[in-house]
């Protein structure tokens, strides 16, 4: 009994080494590392997401954004009689609640970023949605958002009242979105954004998608 316990506190103390070395390497941000940790984070998230590369205390992060149609086009609603109806959403409204949730979807995965890397302190996001096929029949991706956030930018937030537009637009040190008529996100155009292209280029969709 007493060797069998002596070997369990010899393998506890090992684990432990193992675990402690790791959490180093996480705070130091030691790329293989955070990626690693990060990816399987992401894996349970509604919203696919990809940590694609670090540099220094810097994540580029990569979002896939659900399409459009996940805003039904009819909320339910109360005549003025207080009958129950399906309202059919004015195209204003129903994009206004499109971007609010692929904005909360990568509010919340930079988020648990900061929370999972304690070492990482800005974050570049790029927000990606899948387009319409080429000619060729081959699928494309739209970028619906670009932007560097920081750590400290989060802090104060009042999450539970303000909006997940405002607190995009308020906490990015740069952002780069194309909004038609302040609600409508329209893809950007990346032909002179090569390096949002080749953070895009890194990222394996098919993994992602997995």
């Amino acid at each position: 009994m007493a060797a069998a316990r002596q070997q369990a506190i010899e393998q506890q103390a090992e684990v432990q080494r193992q675990l402690d070395r790791r959490w180093q390497q996480l705070c130091d941000n030691d790329p293989e590392v955070v990626l690693a940790t990060l990816a399987e984070a992401f894996e349970d998230n509604e919203a696919p997401a990809a940590p694609v590369a670090v540099d220094g205390a810097e994540l580029d992060l990569v979002v896939l954004a659900p399409p459009y149609e996940v805003v039904p086009e009819r909320m339910p609603d109360r005549t003025q009689a207080g009958n129950l109806t399906l309202r059919k959403l004015p195209k204003g409204e129903r994009s206004t609640l499109y971007a609010l949730l692929v904005f909360g979807h990568l509010l919340v995965t930079m988020r648990e970023a900061f929370a999972v890397a304690p070492g990482i302190t800005a974050i570049r996001s790029v927000l990606l949605r899948h387009g319409d096929p080429d000619a060729y029949g081959r699928p494309r991706l739209e970028c619906l958002l670009a932007g560097r956030f920081v750590r400290s930018a989060f802090d104060g937030v009042r999450w539970h009242d303000a909006d997940a537009s405002r607190i995009v637009e308020d906490t990015a040190t740069e952002l780069l979105v194309n909004l038609r008529r302040g609600t409508e996100l329209q893809p950007i155009n990346l032909s002179k954004e090569p390096e949002i292209q080749k953070v895009i280029d890194l990222v394996d969709f098919d993994e992602l998608l997995a």
